[in-house]
């Protein structure tokens, strides 16, 4: 089989490892790289930690508003489809990148393949709740990571090509924190302690577009009770630096690689973030997690408060990461057993069948 992966964005870089990994063993896979995340340390770093293939393109779009990106992807895409001819065209998540891919393969006739199938965080402002249910919907094999995926898709009448496989980040986790853990463990210098630091991200367009909101969170770090290590990506670090925000109890840094969040994540107090894919690495490295948002499409990252949404007040956001934590809370199995690459191999070989 001959089929095309389409990725552009940091999550998508390590769900791509473990399933090139199995999937090149016995098929062909090219590699388009949408240039969506571009940045060295948003993109560069991951290939070589994670050992991913070079991309054979590499479209460059750059970043833009999201009609524009789109755009550009759709048509970089199409004359690469147009070009190879695949059996087939495979895409992560929920980015533009997903949805450019997407689309491009449909209106060519060429089946669509969409890896994390499913998550619905039900607020259609969300520019990643508008891709994903857009691809979902055109997709002819859709690989759910949990049981609620796949019940969400029933509940939109879409059942079939649907596998439940587990989530595919779970995989990568599972192989690539003992290799984080060795690497940094005698080496790293920081400037807060282990399991004494609040490790935090903040990218979301929610969250960084609303200068009121941003000046809150920011304002909710400097008066928590541990200091805050904040890998901060380039448009935030512009965005609070024309602010002016205050940094007293945050210790920014520059974006990191894979398996240095890893490794952050695994050592931290508690994670704070906007993001969907270090909510689920905190659950997987068993990290409690606050999420600075209303609403999260990982849902059983919740279950037994591992996890807790909390609004964009200074209030409600300092009660709820100073929580009281157990650790001996239990964590529900909901992610897989850390095989999803190959029994997403292994649905696809099924379908060609």
């Amino acid at each position: 089989m001959k089929l095309i992966t389409v990725i552009g964005a940091r999550p998508q870089f390590i769900k791509a490892a473990p399933f090139s990994e199995v999937f090149r063993k016995k098929h062909t896979e090219i590699l388009v790289h949408t240039g969506q995340h571009y940045d060295s340390n948003m993109s560069d770093i991951f290939f070589n930690e994670l050992n991913i293939p070079k991309p054979d393109y590499n479209l460059a779009v750059g970043s833009g508003r999201h009609g524009k990106q789109t755009a550009k992807m759709l048509e970089g895409i199409e004359e690469i489809l147009l070009n190879e001819k695949p059996d087939a065209l495979l895409v992560y998540g929920d980015t533009n990148s997903t949805l450019a891919g997407a689309l491009a393969a449909s209106k060519l006739h060429i089946k669509v393949y969409h890896a994390e199938a499913g998550l619905r965080s039900f607020n259609k402002l969300m520019p990643e709740e508008q891709n994903r249910i857009l691809t979902d919907h055109i997709s002819d094999l859709l690989f759910c990571p949990t049981e609620t995926a796949v019940n969400h898709l029933k509940n939109e009448g879409i059942t079939k090509g649907v596998s439940l496989t587990g989530d595919i980040m779970y995989d990568a986790v599972l192989r690539n924190i003992p290799i984080a853990q060795e690497k940094y463990k005698n080496t790293l210098t920081l400037p807060v302690s282990k399991k004494n630091y609040y490790l935090a991200t903040v990218h979301r367009a929610e969250n960084t577009d609303a200068p009121d909101k941003l000046k809150t969170i920011f304002q909710a770090f400097n008066e928590l009770d541990k200091p805050v290590l904040l890998p901060l990506h380039p448009r935030t670090k512009n965005i609070i630096e024309n602010m002016g925000l205050s940094l007293n109890n945050i210790n920014v840094i520059d974006p990191v690689g894979y398996l240095f969040m890893l490794y952050l994540t695994a050592n931290a107090h508690m994670v704070v973030t906007d993001s969907g894919g270090l909510q689920k690495e905190a659950y997987f490295l068993k990290t409690p997690c606050t999420t600075l948002r209303d609403q999260t499409e990982w849902v059983e990252t919740l279950i037994n408060d591992w996890n807790i949404l909390t609004p964009i007040v200074c209030k409600n956001i300092l009660q709820t990461v100073q929580r009281k934590i157990s650790i001996n809370t239990p964590q529900i199995n909901a992610f897989g057993d850390g095989n999803a690459a190959a029994k997403i191999c292994e649905a696809i070989e099924r379908s060609l069948k």
